[in-house]
């Protein structure tokens, strides 16, 4: 038998990836990138997402607590809370750079977007 890919409550990482992003006003932002899941734990703790640029040339990375997404069926995509610029101005990162995953950058990401951090 060949494994789900997604079911009604559930979706597989590499499903989630190249999803859309919108705002609440229905404008898509980026798409999901790729996903963050504590190793510990098991939760899902970020989700990635890439906007700006053109044809993946000038892209940024932008860090979002997995609090912060909605899924909405209508749209076939996450929903957040926020618009461009609140995303342009949190935490993010470029094609070449690597952040430092350590609880002083998570704890950046947490504050700006003002969430709960999901180790607690």
């Amino acid at each position: 038998m060949v494994a789900t890919d997604e079911t009604h409550n559930l979706i597989a990482g590499d499903k989630v990836s190249g999803t859309n992003v919108y705002n609440t006003t229905g404008d898509k932002i980026g798409s999901i990138y790729d996903v963050m899941i504590d190793k510990r734990s098991g939760k899902v703790a970020y989700a990635v997402m890439s906007f700006g640029g053109f044809l993946g040339m000038g892209e940024d990375y932008h860090p979002l607590p997995w609090s912060t997404l909605n899924y909405d069926t209508g749209m076939g995509g996450y929903v957040v809370p926020m618009s461009r610029e609140q995303l342009e101005g949190g935490p993010h990162y470029g094609t070449r750079d690597t952040p430092q995953w350590d609880r002083d950058y998570e704890t950046r990401v947490h504050d700006y977007y003002k969430t709960p951090y999901y180790w607690s």
